[in-house]
């Protein structure tokens, strides 16, 4: 399942990748303030959210992240298991 979600987000990278470097071209980036200028570097922006959101997820911050938390809550559930042990040890004398 891993490996087919990376495999999705890599082709949704590539296609933003072509995306920004077909439209760049065409945007209207050299004539100084004005509205069309404005949409250009918006939407240049937002463009390169999307591939830095991909290559994030590719890239695995996520996981290393997940695996630190999911060691976390391993720990909480050991020390609730052991709290609870000596509550019912406690209430059974």
């Amino acid at each position: 399942m891993r490996k087919r979600n990376k495999f999705k987000h890599g082709v949704y990278l590539l296609l933003a990748l072509a995306m920004l470097l077909y439209a760049l071209p065409k945007l209207s980036l050299a004539n100084g303030p004005s509205w069309v200028f404005g949409f250009g570097v918006v939407w240049s922006l937002f463009a390169f959210m999307v591939i830095a959101a991909h290559l994030h997820f590719i890239i695995g911050v996520d996981e290393e992240k997940t695996k630190r938390l999911e060691a976390v809550r391993k720990a909480k559930l050991e020390q609730w298991q052991t709290k609870w042990n000596e509550e019912t040890r406690v209430s059974q004398r």
